[in-house]
């Protein structure tokens, strides 16, 4: 593996031909979540199956919280005493009629390392999955609808439906675009309803959802990875 600064992101690479992310290989981008640090999803490289010589990119977010523990880190600042009293009180949170504060911000940063990517790293977009965890799912679905990238496929594990009054009629524009999407049953900190609200906004528009429900919390899980696998290899092989 090593570590690169890419269209003003630090970013992890690894895979490819010299497993530091070498080659001309097709590519997998994969965003982290909220509160993770920059190297929370690299493992996945060394368990999820896919074509040989297939490059790994992990983008660290730009934020760096202070939440008592480790480097963590974020693509834009959430409210947690809201998530918690709401889950105190029991309230389903409906986070599709909301627009978090930091999300124009944190898709122009996206949005300038998918520019800047391909002018430091061979790299054909018809030949690249991308995706994230939780917030880094939502940041890269908002960013995949508000771009013309011919991406091979998409990843949401763990993400929800956001801003559904901007994000809906960009979604035809992506008709037939595959996206593997995961959500776990007992998730207390993205409910199921908006991941379940997000499939079927992409499913109408459509966009080639496959839908992966596992009974569990806000996680990624062995079986989630099984699948992705193949979802991965479809796409790039």
């Amino acid at each position: 593996m090593r570590e690169v600064l890419l269209g003003g992101l630090k970013v992890r690479l690894t895979g490819g031909s010299d497993g530091r992310g070498g080659g001309d290989g097709p590519a997998v981008i994969l965003l982290h979540g909220f509160g993770a640090p920059g190297d929370d999803l690299v493992p996945l490289a060394d368990v999820i199956q896919v074509p040989r010589g297939t490059r790994w990119l992990f983008p660290e977010a730009p934020l760096s919280l202070n939440m008592g523990f480790g480097d963590s880190r974020a693509w834009w600042i959430i409210d947690f005493a809201r998530i918690q009293a709401d889950r105190a009180a029991g309230r389903i949170r409906d986070l599709s009629v909301e627009i978090p504060q930091g999300l124009a911000l944190a898709r122009e940063r996206l949005q300038t390392f998918l520019k800047e990517l391909p002018r430091q790293v061979p790299l054909d977009y018809k030949k690249t999955v991308v995706g994230g965890f939780s917030q880094g799912a939502m940041l890269t679905c908002d960013a995949v609808l508000h771009t013309d990238y011919p991406f091979a496929g998409l990843v949401q594990l763990s993400g929800n439906l956001l801003a559904k009054d901007i994000w809906t009629p960009l979604m035809s524009q992506r008709k037939g675009l595959p996206v593997f999407q995961s959500h776990g049953l007992q998730d207390d900190i993205l409910p199921n309803i908006g991941a379940e609200r997000l499939r079927d906004a992409l499913y109408r528009a459509g966009l080639a959802v496959e839908w992966h429900s596992f009974q569990g919390g806000h996680e990624i899980p062995d079986a989630v990875l099984r699948r992705l696998g193949p979802f991965i290899t479809k796409r790039l092989g």
